[in-house]
């Protein structure tokens, strides 16, 4: 019994969902789900759904079957009746959110509520800051449709002159959202109420001071998005590099075959079919009718309004064994370093990078980058230490999917600057989370499960572990060595490392407990995941499981394991927690006998990331180490308040209480990471 991924994907989707809908969560905080809920869905329909819709196209003896035995014209049906159904829950949600918020005195207004003053300040705001940024787009039925891209909004604007509309005139305005012109717009409001306003809705307002050259008596404008398929696609031409190919491969993204149209239902006909037909989509076939704006993920960064309205922020814990304003090397020198963002601070990365930069017996730097941020403190440090005349070497992933723009601009800047780049292996992504620093007398390794972003480090969260243990430094060592040198036989005594061992040494490690369960011994496999849905690795857990092994998943998103069926699954539970931050570490713990083994990885177990990945794990060799993740398992294993229950597929049963007490893991994991900071 294998689950549909995409399927289960899109109910992990809901699972963000039931966030936004449960009244319990902060208001505010609710409507920034929504925001993560429609990011998500976005994201899925451009990548996902765009390959099922590519792989629909060829001929069945062709064409694949996905995970559960689907061929992409069965998975189709199935997955559109999904997206439309999470789709009409946003709006219901979205709608009940906002009746909320007008009881706490927050109301979203449209250009038809204004009073005169909200009016004139919406005028003013439109000529310095909207008005500059606008390119409006005259549209004709005899011409090409201009070019627009997707991760845009646009108003379809129909002019006419009279009552029977004869003759209209058709126009388009990509609606522009950036730091200076943001989304929402707080209005001057009363003492009693705070307005908030769409931008969309302002230029909607001003449409007559946009196109008062046209003679027309009715003007009106109605939002779309469009999403084009996400596939990234380099050409085999040997004359050109890396780097060129990927330029021109986003470009080619941008021109993208457009997979979906979502439009303002209000939309007139004639407006919707001139669009539609440019576009060269059908009704059925990637015509969506939704409300009156789109791209909600931007409710993300919706104003901040009063402090009992949002979720209450937790202040970053410091780590019991580095101390203000001292050497991070000497402490990582005598004994392994634990870290969990975000409740401990990723500065302590920063301040390991930043030390190695300056510290004159440092020789080396090397890094695996795949997620920065922008205006990266990472990228500064690393290009500080090349002017120090530190080797710097950054193995930076070019096809990180959305961010690839930045990465070829990153690796432009770090070149420039005197920092070796390498762009990967052929044929494989490289998404380890690895560091190695190599001093004159000692050397140090950082093994972590997320990227080194200390912008998403405030809300993933995630395991680091700093070790200066002579195996593991070997093996960090041998590994960069290996992506310097694709050719080069690799081999590691401590680290896991796939596309060559990981799986194997996994696989393993599960019939060691089966063998233990046969024999009578403790056999228990706990692994937290963010994805689960490799199949050989499923049919082993459910062979561990008909032997007896107790086996204990969290799985933030899809899961294509089943658990609790008679005589394959009774021995498996998996359940899966989201709360405000996201669950995104991944780690391992197999009984062993007694002799517990536990383990921290950037890897999921999905068969990319087993199989066509640079990914790397670590054993925790420090005792206290291996028990504080093991308590990280137990507590959110306890999870009463957040988790859900997979036991039955597609329902986001929450875990039931019973007589336990409440158990939120997010906060739980905080209360123990601050007892062990005063301790």
């Amino acid at each position: 019994m294998i689950n549909n991924r995409d399927l289960s994907w899109l109910t992990f989707n809901e699972r963000v969902l039931q966030e936004a809908q449960d009244e319990s969560v902060p208001l505010m905080q609710r409507l920034r789900f929504l925001g993560i809920f429609s990011n998500n869905q976005d994201e899925f329909i451009k990548v996902r759904l765009a390959n099922i819709v590519r792989l629909s196209k060829l001929k069945a003896e062709k064409a694949p079957r996905f995970t559960g035995g689907y061929t992409a014209r069965e998975l189709l049906p199935l997955v559109n009746k999904k997206v439309l159904e999470g789709q009409t829950k946003f709006t219901d949600t979205y709608c009940q959110i906002l009746a909320r918020m007008e009881d706490e005195g927050i109301y979203v207004v449209n250009e038809k509520q204004l009073n005169k003053r909200q009016k004139d300040f919406c005028r003013q705001y439109f000529f310095e800051v909207v008005s500059p940024l606008l390119v409006p787009l005259i549209i004709r039925k005899t011409t090409k449709m201009p070019f627009l891209r997707d991760n845009n909004i646009y108003h379809a604007v129909k002019m006419t002159t009279d009552k029977q509309e004869g003759n209209p005139r058709y126009a388009i305005i990509q609606i522009p959202v950036t730091r200076e012109c943001p989304r929402f717009v707080t209005l001057p409001s009363s003492k009693e109420r705070k307005d908030i306003i769409f931008v969309d809705d302002i230029i909607r307002l001003c449409l007559d001071d946009i196109f008062f050259m046209f003679n027309y008596k009715n003007i009106s404008a109605y939002t779309f998005k469009l999403m084009r398929d996400a596939q990234l696609t380099l050409d085999d031409d040997i004359s050109k590099s890396l780097i060129e190919k990927m330029e021109q491969g986003l470009q080619n993204r941008l021109h993208g075959q457009p997979i979906r149209l979502v439009y303002d239902r209000e939309m007139p006909d004639d407006l919707l079919n001139i669009i539609a037909s440019k576009l060269k989509l059908k009704k059925g076939e990637g015509l969506d009718a939704g409300g009156r704006y789109h791209l909600m993920r931007d409710l993300m960064k919706f104003p901040r309004m009063r402090p009992a309205l949002e979720s209450k922020a937790l202040s970053p814990l410091q780590h019991p064994d580095i101390k203000p304003f001292s050497s991070i090397l000497k402490v990582i020198g005598k004994k392994d370093i634990f870290l969990n963002y975000p409740y401990h601070t990723f500065n302590y990365f920063l301040d390991f990078l930043r030390e190695a930069a300056i510290d004159p017996k440092v020789e080396s730097i090397y890094i695996t980058l795949y997620r920065a941020a922008e205006r990266s403190k990472v990228i500064n440090t690393l290009i500080n230490a090349a002017k120090n005349g530190k080797k710097v070497v950054v193995l930076l992933e070019l096809f990180a999917r959305f961010d690839e723009e930045q990465n070829v601009v990153y690796s432009d800047l770090l070149q420039s600057e005197g920092v070796k780049v390498i762009h990967g292996v052929e044929g494989l992504k490289v998404h380890s989370k690895l560091v190695l620093v190599q001093r004159k007398d000692k050397s140090y390794a950082y093994i972590g499960t997320g990227n080194f972003n200390e912008s998403t480090a405030q809300l993933y969260a995630d395991f680091g572990l700093f070790t200066s243990n002579p195996q593991i430094v070997t093996d960090a060592r041998v590994i960069f060595d290996f992506l310097l040198n694709p050719h080069k036989h690799v081999s590691c005594k401590q680290l896991m490392l796939s596309p060559y061992y990981m799986r194997n040494q996994f696989e393993e490690l599960i019939k060691q407990e089966i063998k233990n369960a046969q024999s009578g011994k403790p056999a228990f496999i706990y692994a937290k995941l963010n994805t689960l849905t490799d199949e050989d690795l499923i049919e082993l857990l459910y062979k561990a499981s008909k032997a007896g092994v107790d086996i204990r998943l969290i799985v933030r998103g899809a899961c294509s394991l089943q658990p609790q069926l008679k005589d394959l699954s009774e021995n498996i539970r998996v359940i899966s927690i989201i709360d405000n931050f996201l669950e995104h570490a991944r780690l391992a713990i197999f009984a062993n006998g007694g002799e517990e083994k536990a383990f921290i990885m950037s890897a999921d177990w999905m068969t990319r990331n087993l199989d066509r990945r640079v990914e790397v794990g670590t054993p925790i060799l420090d005792k206290k180490i291996r028990k504080t993740v093991i308590d990280v398992f137990n507590i959110q294993w306890a999870d009463n308040e957040k988790a859900r229950d997979l036991s039955v597929f597609g329902i986001n049963q929450y875990v039931e209480k019973g007589d336990n007490s409440s158990c939120r893991s997010q906060i739980a994991l905080y209360e123990y990471y601050k007892k062990m900071e005063k301790d």
